[in-house]
């Protein structure tokens, strides 16, 4: 695969945008513009808070206004990519909106990737600026960046936060360049942003996205969710990911503040509940999971709550009612997006509990969703297909990968999101599994995810995945995998008596366990499936 471009542009042609503008889905938005407005009214508004930093909106744009100049200083120009390397902190907010004002992308990249993914990803973006912490525990990010310079052609400049790198530029040197005269937004029709889905190395998927897109399917989100300046908005989602990037642009859009968790722990959720005291909480199910298992999350952390957003990965219905117990005057929402297209289903406020606890919302202005079979012929409802979705937040095409843009895009604008799911008369969407994850024994095909849910209610267990395991046979089996709370123990027997008892039929039942102390997750916390097919045990692969 030849790599990407160094200026990303994605692709609209005319009568397109003014079919968005003219619906109202488009307003040529820029991030920097929201945060610039808020500030010319509201000034003394609290934009930022956590970690001991509380700023303004005054003192937020001007700080991405120096930062800007800075960027500027070291040739980012429209189109250029910048990377960013952080966790959810004031640097990566101002790093997002000095981007912005330059008319250049950021790219945002995980806080875990080490050298074999920075340099799969930072080659293929091109870009040519990458910010980074000094340290963090006992890996030094920004050094390994330093000696990536020469093996990444376009890569000029690394920028150290919480301290000097030899062969960087800090990050508050950046911050202490002088105020621009005029604070003019630089025009650019170039992605707002570049995210990566898969692939770091050899196959990497990247999705840039143009401002409109996203901000104006955040706007709209937000008028219905009633986000409002009064909100405070804490993401556990990491922002390098686009359901944690999404809460900023909620935030700015309502003009509200973004409370900040820099990295996720049971424990910092937990504080971050009570000391910042947000009304707003979008989290992933394991967080919710681990912190009630942990007895870290009780009615006393949400109080305050209007609302929580659950997304990131399939939510058990009993947890979900769990939550909703605990919460004394606020609700459990559901939420679906991809990084092709931010938030494309959500829950509103008014609708149905049961809805809210089971399905994962009804669509969002300017998309549309259709389920449908093998052919392509479309589902009737609560007929379980592949979710395919189009509108104007949805994404043009991979960066630089023509082969995997012709496989997921139709001529007519549809994705093909791999996403199994039924959608039911009300307009409710539900999600059954991925195609991906469908184990084919002895050619009847089933998809776990039903089980795994249901094994999860089980006394012993706190979270299972059920993988496919190769058989000279069948085919395929199913394996296991389960995390057990603590003291309990489960033989595979138990899992099938279990799954027994609860009428579910025979062919469906895992023929192999393994106790793990903890799954493999993604960094936003869902469980890597591929990581468990390569532990399984030799006897069986």
């Amino acid at each position: 695969m030849s790599p990407a471009p160094p200026s990303i542009f994605p692709r609209y042609d005319a009568a397109t945008i003014a079919e968005f503008e003219a619906a109202g889905w488009w307003r040529r938005e820029n991030l920097a513009e929201w945060v610039r407005q808020t500030a010319n009214a509201h000034p003394d508004r609290t934009a930022v808070a956590g970690s001991g930093t509380v700023l303004s909106y005054r003192e937020l744009w001007e700080g991405a206004l120096r930062l800007s100049r800075g960027l500027e200083t070291l040739g980012v120009e429209p189109g250029k990519v910048v990377a960013v390397q952080l966790p959810n902190c004031v640097e990566f907010v101002l790093a997002y909106l000095a981007t912005a004002i330059r008319g250049a992308t950021l790219q945002t990249v995980h806080v875990p990737y080490r050298e074999a993914e920075l340099a799969g990803l930072l080659s293929h973006s091109g870009a040519t600026v990458v910010i980074a912490l000094t340290s963090l525990r006992d890996y030094r990010p920004a050094s390994d960046l330093v000696a990536l310079k020469e093996r990444i052609q376009t890569l000029q400049h690394v920028v150290s936060v919480g301290g000097p790198t030899p062969g960087a530029i800090t990050f508050e040197t950046l911050l202490q360049s002088n105020l621009p005269q005029q604070s003019n937004l630089v025009a650019s029709d170039a992605a707002l942003i570049l995210l990566y889905t898969s692939g770091t190395t050899s196959a990497p998927k990247g999705v840039p996205i143009r401002a409109e897109a996203f901000l104006g399917n955040a706007r709209m989100v937000a008028t219905e969710l009633q986000v409002s300046a009064a909100d405070r908005i804490l993401s556990a989602a990491p922002f390098t990911h686009l359901y944690g990037l999404m809460t900023l642009h909620l935030t700015f859009a309502a003009g509200a503040t973004a409370c900040l968790l820099p990295l996720y722990s049971p424990d910092g959720l937990a504080g971050a509940l009570v000391g910042l005291q947000p009304t707003a909480l979008f989290t992933a199910p394991p967080h919710l999971a681990t912190g009630l298992q942990q007895g870290l999350l009780d009615r006393s952390h949400l109080q305050g709550l209007r609302f929580v957003v659950v997304s990131g990965s399939r939510c058990p219905e009993s947890l979900a009612a769990e939550v909703q117990h605990l919460l004394d005057d606020g609700k459990l929402l559901q939420l679906w997006g991809m990084s092709e297209l931010q938030v494309g289903t959500f829950s509103r406020l008014d609708d149905p509990q049961q809805a809210r606890l089971s399905a994962v919302g009804r669509v969002s202005p300017g998309i549309e969703v259709r389920i449908v079979d093998g052919t392509g012929a479309i589902c009737p409802a609560d007929i379980e297909g592949e979710l395919l979705v189009r509108g104007s937040s949805v994404f043009r095409g991979y960066l630089g990968n023509a082969a995997a843009t012709a496989s997921a895009l139709t001529a007519d604008g549809w994705f093909h999101t791999g996403d199994l799911a039924t959608l039911d008369a009300t307009g409710q969407l539900r999600l059954t599994g991925r195609l991906k994850d469908v184990i084919n024994r002895g050619g009847v095909k089933f998809n776990p995810a039903d089980i795994e849910s249901l094994l999860e209610t089980h006394p012993a267990v706190i979270s299972a995945a059920i993988v496919p395991m190769p058989d000279p046979i069948l085919g395929e089996r199913a394996c296991c995998f389960v995390v057990l709370k603590a003291g309990a123990t489960v033989s595979l027997d138990d899992v099938r008596r279990f799954l027994d008892g609860h009428g579910v039929t025979k062919f469906k039942w895992p023929e192999h366990l393994e106790v793990v102390e903890a799954m493999p997750l993604t960094p936003t916390r869902k469980i890597m499936k591929s990581e468990l097919i390569r532990r399984l045990p030799a006897s069986l692969s």
